[in-house]
């Protein structure tokens, strides 16, 4: 099998963007999501005008890789994020907002699941899971 590395799932999570649905903001945001079997979902983010039935990229990616049945931390490496407006290179960092991040921690081991960001100069931000969301919770 062959082993993604973390400037490819960046590129998905690129590719994702264009996946997206965001009329109202125009910020376009792509999520590649990468399971312990290197299986890749993507989500991208799709926005409602009503605003609260707005779902993230982070969260469409992870909702279709448990619909597939993956709900164990250990199926779960690592997830790359992309934003910016859309039509444009994402040329910024597009870390996780809070809600993606609690429902990141329902489903993976925070100590050793990564997000991995663009730094916004042709580099990676990789951050564990417990680092963006330090007093996570679990019931």
């Amino acid at each position: 099998m062959k082993r993604i590395d973390f400037y490819q799932l960046m590129d998905e999570a690129s590719k994702a963007r264009e996946m997206s649905y965001a009329p109202y903001s125009g910020f376009a945001v792509g999520a590649a999501l990468l399971t312990s079997d290197e299986k890749v979902y993507l989500g991208g983010n799709i926005e409602n005008a009503a605003y609260s039935p707005t779902c993230c990229a982070e969260r469409v990616a992870f909702y279709k890789a448990v619909s597939d049945g993956y709900t164990k931390p250990s199926d779960f490496k690592a997830i790359a994020v992309s934003g910016g407006p859309k039509g444009e290179e994402a040329s910024e960092r597009c870390a996780p907002c809070g809600v993606c991040r609690q429902v990141m921690n329902e489903f993976c081991d925070s100590e050793s699941f990564l997000v991995i960001m663009s730094d916004g100069k042709g580099g990676l931000d990789v951050h564990t899971l417990s680092e963006l969301l330090p007093l996570g919770f679990k019931l």
